[in-house]
């Protein structure tokens, strides 16, 4: 069975959101009257489920990142949402996956409503068939429980994985499928490699080319 749909993550393989989360995570500890490091410290946030994150990084407990989440959510709701914008190419390398056959299918652990909002503002929504985010409520944030769910909600029958970071590539790994990292986000070749991506592609066209590639050698 040849590959007929492609889960492509949100946060650093679609969008740079990079000053929209970072000043949203900025914004939350203030609010909680926590130290404020320097943004670069705050990079890591982006991928990650926050709830999780947010209790690893600081040793909080459910309820202390649930506050947390909660003033992060009030500022990015209102003007995080659009400090955001869409990676040179990506418009171009979804168009050619679709032109191809393909499916695509958006799986984040961003909230759904957030995602679909910021997909209907770029102008992105036209190219997916479905859009798969966590559940708000955190009960359906880490990766592998997205990707589940993507894959139920799309009808998917033989799929992989687009993402940036080692939790995209660990969630396609749950659900038995490979992952393409994608070195122009917020993971590093090396994060990738190590969590066993199973290729690398250093713009959003050579992702496109590596696809592709892979959906030409199954129909040969």
């Amino acid at each position: 069975m040849e590959l007929d749909t492609v889960l492509l993550d949100l946060d650093g393989t679609l969008t740079d959101p990079g000053l929209g989360i970072t000043n949203s995570i900025a914004h939350a500890l203030r609010e909680a009257g926590m130290a404020v490091p320097p943004r670069e410290q705050l990079y890591r946030f982006i991928g990650p489920p926050l709830l999780e994150e947010f209790q690893a990084v600081y040793g909080l407990d459910e309820a202390g990142a649930r506050r947390l989440l909660a003033a992060f959510r009030a500022y990015f709701e209102e003007t995080g949402i659009w400090e955001n914008r869409v990676y040179d190419g990506v418009p171009e390398m979804l168009a050619r996956l679709r032109e191809a056959g393909l499916r695509l299918v958006l799986a984040t652990s961003k909230p759904e409503v957030f995602a679909r909002r910021i997909l209907e503002r770029f102008g992105l929504m036209p190219y997916f068939h479905t859009v798969a985010g966590s559940d708000g409520a955190e009960t359906r944030a880490r990766k592998g429980q997205v990707v589940a769910y993507a894959l139920e909600q799309s009808g998917a029958r033989r799929a992989l994985m687009v993402g940036d970071r080692r939790h995209d590539v660990d969630g396609a790994r749950e659900n038995g499928l490979p992952c393409l990292g994608v070195l122009y986000g917020y993971g590093s070749r090396e994060e990738l490699a190590a969590a066993g991506a199973a290729g690398l592609a250093e713009t959003p066209a050579a992702a496109a080319d590596w696809i592709l590639a892979r959906l030409e050698r199954e129909r040969a």
